[in-house]
């Protein structure tokens, strides 16, 4: 007679990693406890936490905590390519930020990584023709996080937004894989035109501190934008451009500026 076979339980490496650092941090701080376990411990998947830390950051008395979580429960079941993306976007902060010592600290503490996962709520919500509900939590994450992030704005998967302070980007605009940027960052238009306006910024692209980026331009892969640019042309891929307007000033200096996080512009004496 067959016999069932025993169920396999799926491996998460990221939420196991994520649950012992809750446990470690209750420890050292127990007056942490009620937070983490409500953040953390109490959920059984990490999608299950994202949604809760992002209903409970956005909600307010127009909009209830409970149904902000029903409405991310239903966005990471009928799009799990959601929750891969918060996957890879909280290994990139841990990987690039030296001040996150932790994959916990992005989940709780970093609202970078949680306006981009509001973001990405709003552009399913957006492309299932849920536009008012889409509009909610753009206006919520400006609001709650100094992010505004058009919902129809596409972004790509690993993505570090630094200290995410005063972060515009528009509607037309395209970010690609691997992409960090720093605070005070706009990706904008230039004029009052309604159609593809945006900046289109390649894969792995470092941008710095201050840096603006108006219109429809191609930012090349692999480039860089010093801090407190102002670029209003294209970017060849792998390199590096600076001041205002910007100009090319070298080479990228590295097949990665995103990932080494290299800011330095290295003159030639």
């Amino acid at each position: 007679m067959a016999q069932p076979q025993p169920t396999v339980t799926e491996v998460d490496p990221v939420w196991h990693r994520i649950c012992e650092e809750a446990e470690a941090a209750i420890a050292d701080e127990p007056l942490m406890g009620g937070l983490i376990h409500a953040g953390v411990l109490h959920h059984k998947s990490f999608e299950g936490a994202l949604a809760y830390r992002i209903s409970m950051k956005l909600a307010s008395p127009e909009m209830s905590e409970q149904i902000l979580r029903e409405i991310a429960d239903q966005a990471y079941v009928a799009a799990p390519e959601l929750v891969a993306a918060a996957r890879a976007d909280l290994v990139a902060i841990y990987d690039r930020d030296p001040a996150c010592h932790r994959f916990m600290q992005p989940l709780i503490f970093f609202k970078g990584f949680q306006a981009v996962q509001a973001y990405r709520l709003a552009h399913w919500l957006l492309n299932n023709d849920r536009r008012d509900l889409a509009y909610f939590i753009q206006m919520r994450t400006s609001e709650m996080f100094g992010v505004d992030i058009h919902p129809a704005a596409r972004i790509g998967q690993g993505i570090m937004i630094d200290h995410a302070h005063s972060i515009v980007v528009g509607e037309t605009a395209v970010v690609g894989d691997n992409v960090s940027m720093l605070h005070s960052v706009t990706l904008g238009g230039t004029g009052k035109e309604d159609d593809d306006r945006h900046p289109k910024i390649g894969n792995g692209v470092l941008i710095g501190a201050g840096a603006k980026v108006l219109g429809n331009i191609k930012v090349g892969h692999c480039s860089r934008i010093a801090a407190g640019s102002v670029v209003l042309e294209e970017v060849p891929p792998m390199k590096t451009v600076a001041g205002v307007p910007a100009k090319i000033v070298g080479e990228a200096g590295c097949s990665q500026p995103s990932i080494s996080m290299d800011q330095i512009l290295k003159t030639s004496k």
